[in-house]
């Protein structure tokens, strides 16, 4: 998606460790407008009929599930990375290794909102070593539901996750797929797409 990668390379800021920071129109201030061109986006790439969740994880893949879930007609279910007094009944639970925080995650959704039948799209903000969506597919899989597949704003295509999950068979749609990128210069460079 040009628009997106037009973004990225204008207001995107690469970090040492492997980090694009994109905080000021993706993961921290949303650009709601850009939002909504992702979300047209999704729904074209995922055209099927018979997706009735949208599912991601808290915090940063909520806005774009939920912009995106205006086209899709359908109801966000997030999976939340701790426990509280609102999160009542039974509940599918897995463990998720984050990249950008360093740390595991015990990551929970009610049974009543994820369950046998449902027909699941995830989508999240960024792919990277896919341990995030690893972990949702595991919670769709616990339920019983089916996975429609995957949608990703910005994927790392130098790191495995993406290579992984496709390679299960998984289809994934990236929005814009990095190739490489340099924290010295500030390049970004964009995998060739064939829109």
């Amino acid at each position: 998606m040009k628009l997106l990668e037009e973004r990225i390379r204008r207001d995107g800021n690469v970090k040492p460790g492997n980090v694009l920071k994109v905080d000021s129109f993706l993961n921290h201030q949303m650009d709601v407008e850009l939002y909504n061109e992702m979300g047209k986006e999704f729904r074209r790439l995922f055209p099927s009929e018979k997706i009735n969740k949208i599912l991601t994880i808290e915090a940063s893949g909520i806005g774009i599930a939920c912009i995106a879930a205006q086209y899709f007609h359908v109801p966000v279910v997030f999976a939340k990375k701790s426990q509280s007094i609102n999160l009542d009944g039974e509940q599918y639970s897995t463990r998720i290794e984050s990249f950008t925080h360093k740390r595991v995650y015990d990551v929970i959704v009610s049974k009543k909102y994820l369950q046998k039948g449902d027909r699941v799209l995830i989508i999240d903000d960024f792919l990277a070593n896919g341990c995030a969506v690893a972990g949702l597919i595991d919670l769709i899989e616990s339920a019983g539901a089916e996975i429609e597949g995957v949608g990703i704003a910005v994927e790392k295509g130098f790191q495995e996750g993406g290579r992984l999950l496709r390679g299960k068979g998984i289809r994934v749609e990236s929005l814009a797929i990095v190739e490489s990128m340099d924290d010295k210069t500030g390049e970004i460079v964009f995998r060739e797409s064939c829109e």
